[in-house]
Formats: structure tokens, C-alpha cells, sequence
């Protein structure tokens, strides 16, 4: 159970760990150089203090949604989809939240390990992107099969070293540049409004939100989940994001790729290979948990966690070296924007209505979880759809916490008010095995 990083049950006290441990995986996601790209973004078409405002606006709504999932995560030890059984979806509602995740996680974690091969094949030559493809799906899916420590300690390597490049990129290309100017001038490429600014900032992380708990289980109280949550999203963000809108400024384009390979060279490239490396190991993890949730609802039957992460990280990698994953990614899109009203009804259900905090709190005094959960909660789908519909539909704001608000809202209310929350029996699933 303990390499299996206890992916059905409760995590025991013993295996919990250090708030800085999982604050440097957190920061590893945030810090990623797809935020180098998010912020070269902001910066092509807003002005700098624009930027700032879109990442704030954006910021701050991650962090409240990642700190309650969060919270919520530490106290129960589980992972995203196993608390969901008991946080408005049920036991098949859990497996359905499990199987949204796990295609849209693994299928990022190829479309990543496809940018990894790319990258290589261009810094090295050699073989053909296939045989990188292969390498960089065959290294990743071995670090996530040794568990979360083995995680952790991959971004003790990798974190510092993508800080490395970010401070010799501003030093070396920012110096030849007046700073003023850059801050002060206006944006080089096509505008971007404040809306599409902070859509893009609060889109761009709302899966690693709505997992926070396949991450902060490990925590060993609530106040780490604060202080690693503000102290990594904050810097991720602020720091990695905003270096991206000043060097868009500086090359006035918004491919910082050439930046940083004209600045940097073979070392800088290896870190950001690295760099991606680090994020792509959480989509295999949080995919490979939301597997075993759901084979063990639907198909009655246990799969250990390392055995999912090998099937999954083999599939993905042979898709990535196909060269087919692109042909995904508005499928993987579309189910990014459909998952995360998954999160408000988890904090609605957990806060706010608590139908089974009860339950919750008595089994965690035992190390167990609750038994016999329910099969569906027909009112959390009709939630799920609404706030989805929200997020589609509603042209005023942002699309992705429009979707979250709305599916809170209306769970928060129909429970507290209507009081039709109330499962349907059917799946009873085993959760003490």
C-alpha cells in the first residue's frame, strides 16, 4: 500500500510529509514553461500593469478554489476521486469524475511527452522524435510508478534548475533592454482584453486545481495547504508569468522559445525539457488515481496504482510517438472545460451542504472511510451540466470560474434549501478492502 501511495484508502499520519516537500511539486506545476508561454502571451497583447491585473484577477481565483479543495484533501487523506464519492457525486459519479480526469490528464501527459520529443530531436539531432517519444514517455512513467517521494525528489532537481534559467534569461536578455520602456510601452501584438487575459490565466491551471487533493493529502494539516498554495502559485505566477510579458515586450513577439534558445543554448534547453518533465509526471499521477477509482467502482476490482501509471504512460507514450495526439487536443480541451465545475460542487457539498461530513469525521478517527457510499446524486449532474452550460454560454466574465461559482451556487442552494441531495442507492462499493 505504501509504494501504491495508498490510491484507495485513507493515507496513514506516518506517510504524510513536510509542507516544503509538496510546496516544490506545487511550485514544479505552477512554475512549468507553459507559464513562460501563458505570460509571453499576456505579454504580445497587453500592456505590462494590464498583465499584472489579469494575472492577479486570475491568481486569486485559483488560489480560494485550490486551497478549500486542498484543505478538503488534507483532512481526508484521499485522492480527488475517491473523496468525490462522498462530496456530491456518489460512487458511479465519483468513477465518471475519475474517467474525465484520466483521459484528459493522460492525454496531456502525451501531448507533453510529444513537445519533450520535439524538443530534443531539435537540441540533439540523432534518432527520429519517435525514439526520443519513447525515452521521455519510458523516464517519466518510471518516476511516477516509484510513488510521490521519488516525485519530490525530481523537483528538488528540476525546480531549481528552470529558477536557474529564469534568472540568466532576465539577466542576459532583459540588460540589453531599458526595463522602463518595456513596462511602460504598449503591447506589440494584437490586444487582449482583461477578461481574455485572466481567462487565459485561470484556464491554464484549473485541472492542477480541482487535483489539488491527489497532491495535498500528503500534507499533515491545513495551514501547509495556505502557505504552500500562496508561496507557489503566487511566485509561479507572478514570477515565471511576468518574466514571460516582459520578454515578449523585449522580442516583441510572443515566441520566448527563440529567446530563450538564443540566450541560453544547449543548458537552457535541456532545463526547459526538464521543466516539462516535472509538470508531466502530476498528469500521469492524478491520471492513474482517477483509473483505479474508477475500474474499482465500475469493475469491482482493484488495480494497483503502479500498474495503471505503466498502462497509461505506455499508451500515451505510443500515441505521442505515433504523432497523432495533435489531432486530441480540441477533445482535451473540451473536457478541460467540462471538468472543473467538478470543483464547485466538491466545495459546495464539503463546506457548505455536508451530507456526509458526519460520516466523514467518525471513519477518519478509525483510519477508514465511510461504508457503503452512495451510487449517483442525481442533483449534482443536473449541477455538473448547469455550471458546464455557464461556462459555455455566459459571454460576460471568466468562462472557467463562471463554471465553478455557478455549479457551487447551485449545489450550495438546491442542498441547503430543497434538501434533494439525498442519494440513490445501488453501488456499494467496499471501501474498507
Amino acid at each position: 500500500m505504501a509504494h501504491d501511495d495508498y490510491s484507495l484508502r485513507r493515507l496513514p499520519d506516518e506517510a504524510r510529509t513536510s509542507w516544503f516537500s509538496v510546496a516544490v511539486q506545487r511550485f514544479g506545476q505552477v512554475s512549468a514553461f507553459h507559464q513562460f508561454l501563458l505570460g509571453a502571451t499576456l505579454g504580445f497583447g497587453m500592456t505590462f500593469w494590464d498583465a499584472v491585473l489579469a494575472i492577479t484577477l486570475g491568481s486569486v481565483m485559483l488560489e480560494v478554489v485550490t486551497i478549500l479543495m486542498g484543505i478538503a484533501g488534507v483532512r481526508e487523506s484521499v485522492s480527488t476521486s475517491v473523496l468525490a464519492r462522498w462530496t456530491g457525486f456518489g460512487a458511479r459519479g465519483s468513477a465518471l469524475v475519475g474517467l474525465l480526469v484520466t483521459l484528459s490528464l493522460a492525454g496531456w501527459f502525451g501531448v507533453q511527452n510529444d513537445v519533450f520529443a520535439h524538443g530534443l530531436r531539435t537540441l540533439m539531432g540523432g534518432p527520429p522524435v519517435w525514439v526520443w517519444a519513447v525515452i521521455g514517455g519510458v523516464a517519466v512513467t518510471a518516476i511516477v510508478v516509484a510513488g510521490f517521494h521519488t516525485m519530490a525528489w525530481t523537483a528538488y532537481l528540476t525546480v531549481p534548475a528552470f529558477l536557474l534559467l529564469t534568472a540568466w534569461t532576465i539577466v542576459s536578455e532583459l540588460s540589453r533592454h531599458d526595463v522602463a520602456h518595456l513596462v511602460d510601452m504598449p503591447a506589440p501584438g494584437p490586444a487582449l482584453s482583461l477578461a481574455q487575459g485572466t481567462t487565459l490565466v485561470a484556464g491554464a491551471f484549473i485541472m492542477g486545481a480541482v487535483m489539488t487533493p491527489d497532491m495535498t493529502r500528503f500534507n499533515r494539516r491545513p495551514s501547509d495547504v495556505v502557505k504552500q498554495t500562496l508561496i507557489s502559485v503566487t511566485l509561479g505566477e507572478y514570477l515565471i508569468g511576468l518574466t514571460g510579458v516582459l520578454l515578449a515586450h523585449a522580442a516583441r513577439s510572443a515566441d520566448v522559445v527563440a529567446v530563450i534558445m538564443s540566450n541560453s543554448g544547449v543548458i537552457g534547453t535541456l532545463i526547459m525539457v526538464a521543466a516539462i518533465l516535472k509538470i508531466n509526471d502530476w498528469n500521469l499521477y492524478s491520471a492513474s488515481l482517477g483509473l483505479v477509482n474508477t475500474v474499482d467502482v465500475l469493475l469491482r476490482k482493484q488495480i494497483g496504482r503502479s500498474g495503471a501509471t505503466m498502462w497509461l504512460g505506455a499508451l500515451g507514450t505510443l500515441l505521442s510517438a505515433l504523432g497523432i495526439l495533435e489531432h486530441f487536443t480540441a477533445f482535451l480541451t473540451w473536457i478541460g472545460v467540462i471538468t472543473p465545475p467538478v470543483a464547485g460542487i466538491m466545495i459546495a457539498e464539503y463546506f457548505v451542504v455536508r451530507t456526509w461530513r458526519a460520516q466523514l469525521d467518525e471513519s477518519r478517527a478509525a483510519g477508514e472511510l465511510p461504508g457503503d457510499p452512495p451510487d449517483w446524486v442525481p442533483v449534482s449532474l443536473v449541477c455538473w451540466v448547469a455550471g458546464a452550460a455557464v461556462g459555455f454560454l455566459v459571454p460576460v466574465g471568466i468562462p472557467t470560474i463562471n463554471s465553478v461559482v455557478a455549479a457551487f451556487a447551485l449545489y450550495a442552494v438546491v442542498g441547503r434549501t430543497a434538501g434533494i441531495t439525498r442519494p440513490v442507492p445501488g453501488s456499494r462499493v467496499d471501501t474498507h478492502r
